[in-house]
């Protein structure tokens, strides 16, 4: 992973075209090839980026350094660096991925078996289906053959909608899955994480850990 914190100003070229102007932000490079563009006050969500496979042309004109990120699709990110404050370089190695605790990793594996339980018509395509930002724990079709993207807690905050915010905001730019739509599912969603998943046109599930193991039923409350 390559960090560098500089003064520069990034151009997206693409589908349509954004610019952000002259300021200090971190740049990232990870070793999966792709580039985000962050600032000091924007929690965790980065201003720009580009996923992988992309490359990365780095060039220098006029004392300024110049870098190219550019995608299959012929999408770009231009970013002109003005000045460098820090830009290092670590080795983080192979991530085990996050460890879920029992009953959450079993709701996914029961959730998984058992996806009609979502709605007729549902149809598994993958658990943990891969993204640059982590995976998504199901990736289902429902009846309409629309793509489902279900993340899965056992209590359900604002930090899981926004967790499958992220994904959702990567997925769409699959042509072959959008439009991606989103379930939040979970034995207990907070009252603040519901309301805002609505403003987001994501439906919440209340998932019921003893139903979907049939120790009573099978019955899902949904809201």
């Amino acid at each position: 992973m390559r960090l560098m914190i500089a003064r520069c100003s990034v151009d997206y070229i693409g589908r349509l075209e954004a610019h952000l102007p002259l300021a200090d932000r971190l740049l990232m490079v990870k070793a999966d090839g792709s580039v985000s563009i962050h600032a000091d006050d924007r929690a965790y969500k980065p201003l720009n980026w580009m996923t992988p496979p992309c490359t990365l042309t780095e060039t220098e004109e006029d004392g300024q350094i110049k870098w190219v990120v550019e995608n299959k699709k012929g999408e770009q990110l231009r970013i002109t660096i003005e000045q460098v404050h820090s830009d290092v370089h670590h080795e983080l190695g192979k991530d085990p991925g996050l460890q879920k605790d029992g009953v959450e990793a079993h709701l996914q594996e029961l959730l998984a078996e058992h996806i009609e339980t979502l709605g007729a018509g549902y149809s598994l395509v993958r658990r943990e289906y891969p993204t640059a930002i982590g995976p998504v724990d199901i990736l289902a079709k429902d009846a309409q053959g629309r793509t489902v993207a279900v993340e899965i807690k056992r209590r359900g905050g604002i930090d899981g909608v926004e967790q499958l915010t992220r994904y959702l905001e990567l997925l769409n730019r699959d042509e072959l899955l959008a439009p991606v739509h989103g379930v939040f599912a979970a034995q207990e969603i907070k009252p603040q994480a519901r309301t805002l998943a609505k403003d987001r046109g994501i439906e919440c599930v209340t998932l019921d850990y003893d139903d979907l193991r049939g120790i009573e039923s099978t019955e899902l409350r949904l809201f």
